[in-house]
């Protein structure tokens, strides 16, 4: 993930193993992390069970908060493709019992369609 990205909050894709340690205590037993993206400090991760968003909070980011979403609380979600003159994608995510969708942008070198079919595959399947 470039620093440019990052700062205009863009979220890239990053190496599951890189991450791998630092979930074991947060998956249950069976779960395993599929995909995960970065933005600046905090990420978002897909496992085979849940959306999990990491906000890592304070300036040292020892302070973390794991906001999980299970797929069957996921009622809907859109994309949106980065354009000629939009330097971003965006992902939509609407939970029940909330109106506003969670929005997570990423940058126009990651491929929004392959971030789109792991979640229609959890939330559809």
């Amino acid at each position: 993930m470039g620093l440019l990205d990052g700062l205009l909050g863009n979220a890239s894709e990053i190496d599951v193993s890189r991450i791998e340690g630092d979930f074991a205590q947060v998956l249950a037993p069976g779960e395993r992390i599929e995909k995960a993206y970065q933005l600046i400090r905090d990420l978002f991760v897909f496992t085979n069970k849940r959306l999990i968003l990491v906000d890592k909070q304070g300036l040292t980011g020892n302070k973390v908060e794991y906001h999980s979403l299970p797929y069957r609380s996921i009622t809907h979600f859109s994309v949106e493709t980065a354009g000629h003159f939009d330097l971003d994608a965006e992902l939509k995510v609407w939970i029940s019992g909330s109106p506003v969708p969670i929005q997570k942008r990423f940058n126009r070198n990651l491929n929004i369609y392959q971030v789109q079919s792991v979640l229609a595959g959890y939330v559809l399947g």
